[in-house]
């Protein structure tokens, strides 16, 4: 299965389950490029909009740019987003139309070197690539229990690819790059956890193996349960690279 393809069966389940973005994060990405209403965003592998509505909410354009329909099609719909069925690696973006490109949760999908030269190529001058990543913080028990879970029962190495694609980056123009990192919390009641399972691409959707893991994650839900909910701890990692041409 292509990596377009392996979010068609999940979009509802990544729409029910899957955490926003703290403000703090947000800003980290328009620091240093004017006012947010100003400024125009493509948003690189934009699922089903989550990332999108965060940005609209502050920029004056944002391009949600997603290859799988029924992605696109479980997004709320929003007249300040423009979806555009297109690739990190060809958004059909006109050149230096944009003062942001951002991938949340979604560089290590894209073939790096052609994606890097078309953010290059739809940048405006003094642009820069955000890269988002919301991870587990297993300090906490819940998270660790959940983590612990995932690994157990994860069908290939995405959480190894999304470690390597924030390691490159950061390695794009180190004398140009920032990291910051953000904590946040994500309360889910029981179902809010099965749905975040549900919205992995790498874990069972079916099958015996699918069974089991969700009799471990009701197990866990039991233990740490508190007035029906339970937190995710999460970090969300902000790197952004200046990218655009003087």
């Amino acid at each position: 299965m292509s990596f377009t393809d392996r979010f068609t069966e999940r979009a509802d389940a990544y729409v029910a389950g899957r955490p926003s973005y703290p403000p703090a994060a947000i800003d980290a990405i328009f620091a240093g490029l004017g006012h947010p209403a100003t400024l125009a965003v493509a948003d690189i592998g934009a699922g089903t909009g989550i990332s999108s509505r965060i940005i609209a909410d502050r920029a004056s354009k944002v391009f949600a740019i997603e290859p799988n329909a029924a992605m696109r099609g479980a997004a709320q719909r929003d007249p300040r987003i423009e979806w555009i069925d297109g690739t990190a690696e060809r958004t059909t973006l006109a050149d230096r139309s944009v003062d942001i490109v951002a991938a949340f949760q979604a560089w290590h999908w894209f073939d790096h070197a052609l994606a890097t030269a078309e953010a290059r190529r739809i940048l405006r001058p003094g642009g820069k690539l955000a890269v988002v990543y919301n991870e587990r913080d297993e300090h906490d028990p819940f998270t660790a229990g959940y983590g612990e879970i995932v690994r157990r029962y994860a069908t290939d190495a995405t959480e190894k690819r999304r470690e390597d694609a924030l390691a490159h980056a950061l390695g794009l123009a180190p004398d140009r790059t920032t990291r910051e990192e953000f904590q946040q919390v994500q309360t889910l009641d029981r179902g809010g956890v099965h749905q975040r399972a549900k919205s992995s691409s790498y874990l069972p959707q079916d099958g015996p193996a699918a069974d089991a893991m969700h009799a471990e994650i009701d197990a866990l839900f039991e233990r740490f349960t508190a007035g029906g909910s339970a937190e995710m701890h999460l970090t969300s990692i902000v790197a952004c690279v200046e990218m655009g041409v003087r």
